[in-house]
């Protein structure tokens, strides 16, 4: 596994299709085109009909823009991250090129200035978002970030590794076919927990992922482990960060099942409504189980996860009752390609 030092970053292009990033671009250009207009007219009061001026003609182009790009996203992310800079601003010079010409034909004459000017405009817009979208992403995925992560990682590995190690001594000489198929599960397990986790997996691998941590937490816990799965709505090939479901359900286990004395289920739903994948864990809560802190920095580094693939598209919200702990996430369904 490469170390946190060698770890390099990967830029690459906002996912166009992203409610959220639609919304930062808009943002963007209309606060450019603000700017421009304060910059001609040096006063607030004629701010607002030099701004309407000058948003007129961007509107067309922005619009066209924003469906250009969402329709071409997937492809222009498979590209080399320069190449998929390029490709971009001369989609945008095209787009920007055939507004002027159609409004042309519609106006005559030249209505809203030299095509020059707004090549210009949209190289300089292009570049600032790119510029931003760029700083954004180095933003939430930091060194610190792998580093929590990893920290996370680390104290799982020694809780979990010699309890599952026991579990399995114990099962050798008396269920030798059960102890070997739980070694496989700690293999398979930890090979995921020390990989390269920063792309998106298959929904049906962190489910199965996610089984093979409860059977092994089955060998130590016995009846007091029940498990409930709610999967008959999952769609398997949807895309997902590594590591959402199986930590929070490290936790549901450590803060829910192994303080108590008597059996207790931790139920897992797992569906799919319109467009978006729906992730809910619910377990037993005590309100003196000392839950919080683990849970903290799970939620944390998962919340920083699925804003770096999902923007705002996706969310994660928990709550607390008298006797249950729930988490629920929210992503947009993004499926793979085959």
């Amino acid at each position: 596994m490469k170390s946190i030092n060698q770890n390099v970053h990967r830029d690459a292009l906002p996912d166009f299709r992203n409610l959220g990033v639609i919304l930062r671009v808009v943002l963007i250009v209309l606060a450019l085109s603000g700017i421009l207009a304060l910059a001609q007219v040096g006063n607030w009061q004629a701010l607002l009909p030099r701004f309407l001026e000058l948003s007129a003609p961007v509107q067309p182009v922005l619009i066209l823009s924003i469906l250009a790009l969402s329709g071409l996203s997937g492809w222009l992310r498979s590209l080399e991250y320069w190449t998929g800079i390029l490709v971009v601003v001369l989609i945008e010079l095209l787009v920007v090129s055939v507004v002027y010409r159609v409004g042309e034909q519609f106006f005559g004459g030249d209505p809203y200035g030299q095509l020059e000017r707004y090549w210009l405009f949209i190289i300089v817009a292009t570049a600032l978002i790119l510029y931003y979208f760029h700083l954004r992403n180095r933003a939430l995925s930091p060194a610190l970030t792998e580093a929590r992560l990893q920290a996370l990682q680390a104290r799982i590995r020694p809780h979990f590794l010699f309890n599952s190690l026991n579990a399995v001594l114990s099962l050798i000489r008396a269920e030798p076919k059960r102890a070997e198929n739980a070694l496989e599960d700690m293999a398979d397990l930890f090979r995921v927990l020390m990989a390269d986790n920063r792309d998106l997996s298959t929904l049906e691998r962190e489910v199965e992922l996610t089984r093979q941590y409860l059977n092994l937490e089955e060998l130590r816990l016995g009846p007091r482990l029940k498990v409930e799965w709610h999967t008959e709505n999952m769609p398997s090939g949807a895309l997902i960060p590594p590591l959402v479901l199986q930590p929070l359900v490290e936790n549901a286990v450590y803060h829910g099942i192994e303080p108590r004395s008597e059996p207790g289920v931790i139920s897992i739903n797992v569906y799919k409504v319109r467009d978006e994948i729906h992730l809910v864990l619910r377990n037993p809560y005590r309100q003196d189980g000392g839950h919080h802190a683990g849970n903290k920095m799970a939620l944390g580094n998962i919340r920083e996860r699925l804003a770096l693939h999902f923007d705002a598209e996706a969310s994660l919200k928990s709550s607390v009752t008298d006797d249950a702990y729930q988490v629920h996430i929210v992503i947009p369904y993004r499926k793979e390609v085959r």
